[in-house]
């Protein structure tokens, strides 16, 4: 196996620059720089030189790990370099001309981590989200799972799981036994135990997902043309995300704007004009991509005055903007009343807003669960509601395979490859 190197600490410049080198040939790598190494898990300074001449490359602090009991399960070295780009490349490229050493590719100490089992793709996930957190709520959903919240509640499920399989493999053990009572009773028991266990999996599926934490909720601004959707953006992310124009149709395709505010992460996305009737070929499309974009939001501003659509899945806060215009004053019933050249009811807007993603984001306590995550144990789910509606043992035993398989991948090393070619395609650091 390849010796792997890279900077963890992110890309110089930088005051310091952590460079990790795991593998077989980690220590005598660091040796051939430092010459003697210090004690396991004790820093010291040393003078880096390079093999070939022996010119300084730079002063650095050096700590080794001996394996297995490393962030990798492999002997690894950790120098702690000048961060400028110049020493960092003369020490990399030191590093790239000694015998079974390359650097590292994106993910790929992770990898080595799930390889060796000190930590699980689970565990994984949560590294990838902690790197990328930005809000509070972020970091501590993305801490919980990182530290293994995720993978202790499944081992939980599989253990309860595994004891209904004892249960059902021990009647199929003795299916030639005259106690056909006790089956019966047995096995009821068994279907019992998978409806409980399955409806347990379908509350926690129930709850908000971790993507609107992680990526911000989806909040759609839609109307018809001229309705102020893209003045009300603006107002919202407190910049110019959006042309704002007197002229009908302005906004032909969605424009979107990342905004976090009181410890929320919110992306907003404004909308063409939903007319009822163009001959406008862009304009058309515009629509769809608009009804598309409200189909597919967490929270839908709804700035027409006709009734707000009602759709499945989504929230709608309707509104009752340009509120400063003659004819406009009186607000009707149920709605936020808005003016954004006068300031008016921008802080309600946001205070409704915060109030409504109390329901729509994973509270402290709630498990964080991904979308694959949630996928897989639907599946687990889906089975066991299954194996809860068989009579018959074997049929309810491969039902219960079925589910362990699921249960497995949350956790497990299946797909491994493509799930951190996904989590690490997110960023270039973190390695």
């Amino acid at each position: 196996m390849d010796t792997i190197f890279a900077v963890s600490s992110g890309q110089p410049p930088a005051a310091i620059a952590l460079l990790r080198i795991s593998g077989p040939n980690a220590v005598a790598a660091a040796e051939a720089l430092a010459g003697t190494l210090p004690p396991p898990r004790r820093a010291g300074l040393r003078a880096l030189r390079d093999p070939a001449d022996g010119g300084l490359l730079d002063r650095a602090l050096l700590l080794w790990f001996p394996g297995p009991h490393t962030a990798t399960g492999e002997d690894l070295v950790e120098l702690h370099l000048h961060g400028g780009r110049a020493v960092v490349r003369a020490v990399e490229g030191c590093l790239a001309r000694q015998p079974g050493l390359r650097p590292a590719e994106a993910g790929e100490f992770t990898r080595r981590a799930l390889a060796n089992g000190r930590l699980d793709l689970s565990e994984a996930e949560g590294l990838g989200d902690l790197l990328m957190a930005e809000t509070e709520a972020q970091r501590r959903a993305a801490l919980a799972t990182a530290e293994g919240a995720v993978r202790r509640q499944v081992e939980s499920w599989q253990d309860r799981l595994l004891m209904l399989a004892a249960q059902v493999e021990a009647m199929l053990d003795h299916a030639d036994e005259d106690d056909v009572a006790d089956d019966i009773g047995a096995l009821q028991d068994v279907r019992s135990g998978c409806e409980a266990l399955g409806a347990e999996l379908a509350e926690v599926l129930a709850t908000p997902p971790v993507e609107r934490l992680r990526d911000g909720i989806r909040v759609v601004l839609a109307g018809p043309p001229n309705s102020g959707k893209s003045t009300l953006l603006n107002a919202l992310a407190d910049r110019e995300a959006a042309i704002v124009s007197p002229i009908a149709g302005t906004t032909r395709d969605r424009i979107e704007a990342a905004v976090v505010r009181n410890g929320i992460a919110w992306r907003l996305t404004d909308t063409a004009g939903l007319a009822e009737r163009t001959d406008d070929p862009i304009e058309r499309i515009g629509i769809a991509r608009a009804e598309e974009a409200m189909r597919s939001a967490d929270l839908l501003l709804w700035l027409a005055d006709e009734p707000a659509p009602a759709i499945e899945g989504v929230e709608v806060l309707a509104l009752h903007p340009r509120a400063d215009l003659p004819g406009r004053a009186e607000v009707p019933s149920g709605r936020i009343g808005l003016s954004v050249a006068q300031g008016w009811g921008i802080a309600e807007l946001w205070a409704e807003m915060e109030r409504r993603a109390r329901g729509l984001l994973p509270r402290e306590d709630m498990l964080a669960l991904n979308r694959r995550q949630r996928d897989l144990l639907r599946d687990a789910a889906d089975a066991l509601g299954d194996a809860a509606m068989h009579h018959d043992p074997l049929l309810l035993a491969e039902e219960l395979r079925r589910a362990r398989a699921a249960f497995d991948r949350v956790t497990g090393r299946a797909d491994v490859e493509g799930v951190l070619d996904a989590l690490f395609g997110r960023f270039c650091i973190g390695k």
